[in-house]
């Protein structure tokens, strides 16, 4: 991303952990900790390299693509235990869902940053969806 980013968590902003780790493409994966995974690709691809990977960030490249989210869970179906990370247009309404689906966090510009502040992410309810509490009875 050109412009700087913002990393979110579950308990709010947060620092890059991994902000000096190097993050190639998965053309351009020969080994390592990170990955670019784009959200085409086969996380079977990937399963091989899971023990050394401990971060893979997967693009959104627009709000309206869900398939980043299907991809993370596809990748913690597959036994990934490592570092996930949606990276692009997530909006405050999807935090839930992605954290659900698998990642631990979230990276989008600061600029969105400005428009989304911290207290919106903070205010996501992030414990069990209606779905659960409807059958729980």
């Amino acid at each position: 991303m050109t412009d700087q980013t913002q990393i979110i968590t579950p308990e709010g902003f947060a620092e890059d952990r991994f902000a000096e780790t190097p993050v190639p493409t998965l053309e351009d994966y020969r080994g390592g900790v990170a990955v670019f995974l784009p959200v085409n690709a086969d996380p079977a691809s990937l399963a091989p390299h899971f023990s050394v990977l401990s971060l893979i960030v997967v693009p959104f490249a627009s709000s309206a693509d869900g398939r980043g989210f299907s991809l993370a869970a596809a990748l913690r179906a597959q036994g990934y235990k490592g570092h996930l990370r949606a990276r692009g247009h997530i909006l405050v309404d999807q935090f839930r869902a992605a954290l659900r689906s698998g990642f631990n966090d979230v990276e989008i510009t600061t600029t969105q940053a400005a428009r989304n502040p911290e207290a919106q992410w903070r205010a996501v309810p992030l414990g069990t969806g209606y779905q659960s509490r409807l059958f729980a009875a």
